[in-house]
């Protein structure tokens, strides 16, 4: 071939490349959105992490975009309403185990949209729950925008893990004898795909998983698992089983994707709810890392975040900026081109173009209120970039050299980083907090 006609080949070639990547971006794509229960930034090994192996979630990162710096808040309920609604806490979160009634969600927006809508594994939202110590008003998984859900935790508390009590579409059975509760979901998640698939039916997936929460117990591919689960065994040592399960979970869905053919046309996220549980110290980057659930440190904050739609999100990218769990409700919709209601109040700002390539529009910090309403957590307010952390109380650190906040400082204007830093977070927490003030006026006056 003459060196014009290869050139011409060759330009069409990436033509016809480039013309498949935006079709890929024209349409409108499926969502498998997993979230792992207590699971923090340090538990993925292509994070950094030596106590751990994930090698198909690390095969997952590689596939598509990793981002480094996506925070959550320290607690799940308030992290899961925040995550649903795009709205921070401050705005709707009223108490622990429950989702305010009448709060558009996701799900809503792609029920409306016309996708069918699953969610499968933890709920812990219904606010009236047999079994557990707090009580309140809540939301049903089907008024929450479902059309189907396979959950444990919705009205009875019983076992997430072995002999776990589910509710599935309304009908709940408890202690269901010889399974393990991740198996049910991921079984429940691949049924309901399979069947979208047959009749042609785009579909939206929310996966929050029980796996990592306590009590930490055998997996079946746990060592002698059955004689373990027999002597009703339990105890940290099972967390690195927990994690290995978590990777293989991940993996049987990637794998039905792969043989239904619609890997393309599925937009995968995985991320945490909060920081690991407290009793787990992992290797990080060679340090001993204990988690910070419940705590506002990094450790309670910093979550793993993947997302992967091969065709449509560049592989092997990996991106610092700033991410916060308002942010998911605008990039789902953002990606299946869903126009989000003008008539509602969003915070959340969608990082969809930076998942295409566009890192000229991101964030420069995150804003997090913790109002725990459970357990003996402090309440905290705060803004941070991925270096610098003001809190409400004028507390500021340096994370770079102060990652467990032990000694806040106070910068001078010579110091002209970390005073810049000090400025543009103390305008950023006076924006956040006068939208806070509004908005308890207005709850006051109703």
């Amino acid at each position: 071939m003459h060196r014009r006609q290869f050139m011409k080949a060759l330009t069409s070639l990436s033509l016809a490349s480039m013309a498949n990547i935006q079709c890929s971006h024209e349409k409108q794509p499926n969502i498998l959105f997993i979230m792992v229960d207590d699971f923090g930034y340090e538990c993925l090994s292509c994070n950094g992490s030596t106590s751990y192996r994930t090698l198909n979630l690390d095969r997952l990162a590689s596939q598509g975009m990793r981002f480094t710096q996506c925070h959550s808040t320290p607690l799940c309920t308030p992290t899961r309403v925040q995550l649903m609604t795009g709205k921070y806490n401050f705005r709707n979160y009223t108490e622990f185990g429950s989702l305010k009634p009448g709060e558009t969600t996701f799900a809503h927006l792609f029920q409306q949209a016309g996708y069918r809508t699953c969610v499968a594994g933890k709920w812990q939202l219904s606010g009236e729950i047999e079994g557990a110590s707090y009580k309140g008003k809540g939301t049903q998984p089907e008024k929450a925008g479902f059309d189907e859900h396979c959950l444990w935790q919705v009205n009875f508390r019983g076992s997430r893990f072995w002999e776990p009590s589910i509710q599935q579409n309304g009908e709940l059975i408890k202690a269901i004898p010889g399974k393990f509760g991740p198996d049910i979901f991921v079984n429940y998640i691949s049924d309901f795909i399979q069947r979208q698939v047959k009749a042609q039916q785009k579909f939206m997936v929310y996966f929050p998983m029980v796996l990592t929460h306590d009590p930490f117990v055998p997996t079946p591919d746990s060592e002698n698992a059955k004689e373990l689960v027999a002597q009703n065994a339990r105890g940290p040592e099972f967390f690195d089983d927990f994690v290995h399960y978590t990777d293989q979970l991940v993996q049987r869905l990637i794998n039905l994707l792969y043989r239904l053919d619609i890997e393309r046309e599925t937009l995968v996220i995985f991320t945490g709810d909060n920081g690991t549980h407290r009793r787990i110290v992992s290797q990080f980057k060679g340090e001993s890392y204990p988690g910070g659930k419940g705590l506002p440190l990094s450790s309670g904050t910093h979550v793993p975040l993947l997302i992967r739609q091969p065709g449509t999100i560049p592989a092997g990218k990996v991106h610092d900026t700033m991410i916060d769990f308002t942010d998911f409700l605008p990039t789902l919709t953002d990606a299946a081109r869903i126009p989000l209601p003008e008539d509602h109040v969003w915070d959340g700002k969608s990082f969809w173009a930076q998942c295409l390539g566009d890192m000229d529009h991101h964030r420069e910090w995150i804003y997090c209120y913790y109002a725990p309403r459970w357990g003996r957590f402090d309440p905290a307010e705060w803004v941070q970039s991925a270096r610098y952390k003001l809190y409400a109380d004028g507390r500021f650190y340096d994370l770079e050299s102060d990652f467990y906040e032990q000694n806040p400082i106070v910068p001078a204007p010579e110091e002209e980083s970390a005073f810049a830093a000090f400025t543009d977070l103390k305008n950023a927490l006076a924006q956040m907090q006068a939208k806070r003030n509004t908005t308890n006026n207005l709850q006051r006056a109703r």
